[in-house]
């Protein structure tokens, strides 16, 4: 049983073969699949990287993890190869939401000045 947002066996063994086998010049990386589940558990969460659970191991292996993969382009190879798969699934009958919402600010809520307005003076004073 996997707890929440924590990749499942079908999903892991989905993302395993896309994902890269060792840490370069360093040697091999401690298991991919903990620090998987940590990354997304923050993106899930929106917590701060230094509160992430002790299960997922070190907070800064994930985050190390996390930015260089992002920098090498390796999730989005990674949603290369799983828009691909999903896209033969689903076959020619797959369909696109589009949301595109407007919503207008006052002038205010926008960040402009905030000054008093000017007093007007009566003339002949």
């Amino acid at each position: 049983m996997t707890r929440r947002f924590e990749l499942t066996d079908a999903e892991w063994e989905r993302l395993a073969p896309l994902l890269p086998s060792s840490g370069g010049r360093g040697g091999q990386w401690v298991d991919h699949r903990r620090v998987v589940s940590g990354i997304l558990y923050r993106v899930r969460t929106g917590v701060p990287w230094r509160d992430l659970p002790e299960r997922f191991g070190p907070w800064k292996t994930c985050y190390e993890r996390h930015r260089r993969w992002s920098a090498d382009g390796t999730w989005r190879r990674i949603l290369d190869e799983l828009r691909i798969g999903a896209d033969l699934a689903e076959g020619d009958d797959w369909t696109v939401g589009v949301d595109s919402t407007a919503v207008r600010a006052h002038q205010h809520a926008a960040g402009a000045r905030h000054r008093r307005p000017r007093r007007l003076r009566k003339r002949g004073t």
